[in-house]
């Protein structure tokens, strides 16, 4: 993922994601300052007197080569320095951060072209490996505790503090919201919502708050990483902008957690089963087009009579992609009609469907495979 340390870089992800872990190996044949910013000591010293760091870095006697700032979002203005002490005293800096929200009001632009930015997630099929379960995956999601427990009750038990700590640590501890019931039950209906097309007026009404306040919670659950937008598919951005998104919480199992259905077992064949699927690969192909810088742009496209294509992948150099996404163990023409409609009208594009189905086929004009073969095939 990360180039050769010759650089400073941002390391963004939601917590857990093992950033940390990360960069403990990354850096173990060095020794940099190491600043955790979770630590409320350390916080304190450096938010009552940044220029610590500048004398901290003074101190070495020009032996100190790396910084990290773990969760450098706790105190954002520490970044003038890490600006000044990357051009002045050339020193790399890797800064850690699951929240971009501060960052994005605060001075982070200074360190433009100063330091790549990289983002870490959930364990992907390819780092779990042999030990990757489907099934697992799709009901417990792939955070690396998550990964290594070994029981659904631990599993649970995880989630659920997970879920509580997402609420306390990164939106009522740094004061983003002014009342937290009605976030909390904002994000139940999110999580059922889940993949579903964005009804901010529906979801306004549910939560008992304004349309504003609804648009500016999805900006928030965006800020601190816990999902993406999945825009509407149009040749015209400026049309594309105007539709309301789908949005993908960050992890299966978090989302679960969040609108309280960890309980509930996923049973191939039902519909709960096939949005668990959906979601999972949509959440795969987030990751590895970032792990491998592919600059591929995603959206969904929906027609007035409710047609729909699961994702549009706009791929530099190449012919964009429909891809249809289906849990069914057996694919026929009856999972790949509204891509062969699709693509009659759109010449170049290629058409996949992704699914359980272990075998190879071509539909008319459409490839059905396996997922993950499928996302090879795709690029990724």
């Amino acid at each position: 993922m990360l180039k050769p340390r010759q650089h400073s870089f941002f390391l963004f992800g939601p917590r857990g994601t093992g950033k940390t872990t990360f960069l403990r190996s990354f850096f173990e044949d060095k020794k940099p300052l190491w600043i955790d910013l979770l630590d409320p000591q350390t916080e304190d010293r450096y938010a009552r007197n940044p220029n610590t760091l500048a004398q901290e870095v003074e101190g070495s006697r020009g032996s100190l080569e790396w910084v990290v700032i773990d969760e450098v979002q706790k105190l954002p203005k520490l970044l003038d320095l890490v600006h000044f002490l990357i051009e002045k005293k050339e020193i790399k800096f890797a800064l850690t951060g699951s929240s971009a929200r501060k960052l994005k009001r605060g001075s982070a632009n200074l360190l433009a072209g100063r330091a790549f930015v990289y983002h870490m997630f959930p364990l992907t099929a390819q780092e779990l490996g042999s030990s990757f379960e489907l099934d697992s995956a799709l009901r417990w999601g792939s955070l690396p505790a998550v990964a290594r427990m070994g029981t659904g009750p631990e599993r649970s038990e995880f989630l659920r503090a997970y879920a509580l700590t997402y609420l306390k640590e990164e939106i009522w501890g740094e004061h983003i919201i002014r009342r937290l019931d009605p976030f909390r039950r904002f994000l139940e209906i999110a999580a059922q919502m889940n993949g579903e097309i964005v009804n901010y007026a529906n979801i306004a009404a549910d939560v008992g708050a304004d349309l504003k306040t609804v648009q500016s919670h999805y900006v928030i659950l965006e800020d601190t990483l816990v999902g993406v937008l999945l825009e509407p598919f149009h040749l015209s951005l400026r049309k594309r902008q105007r539709n309301n998104p789908k949005f993908y919480f960050f992890d299966t199992g978090v989302k679960s957690a969040l609108e309280r259905s960890l309980d509930q077992p996923l049973t191939p064949g039902s519909y709960a089963y096939g949005k668990a699927f959906e979601h999972f690969v949509v959440l795969e192909v987030f990751r590895r087009n970032s792990y491998l810088r592919k600059d591929f742009r995603f959206s969904y496209l929906r027609t007035k009579d409710d047609a729909e294509i699961d994702l549009v992948v706009e791929r530099p150099g190449l012919s964009p992609a429909f891809v249809e996404i289906k849990s069914a163990e057996r694919v026929d023409e009856r999972s790949t009609r509204t891509l062969e409609r699709f693509r009659r009208d759109f010449g170049r594009a290629e058409a996949f469907c992704l699914s359980r189905d272990p075998g190879v086929k071509k539909i008319g004009s459409v490839r059905a495979l396996p997922w993950e073969r499928g996302l090879g095939e795709l690029g990724l």
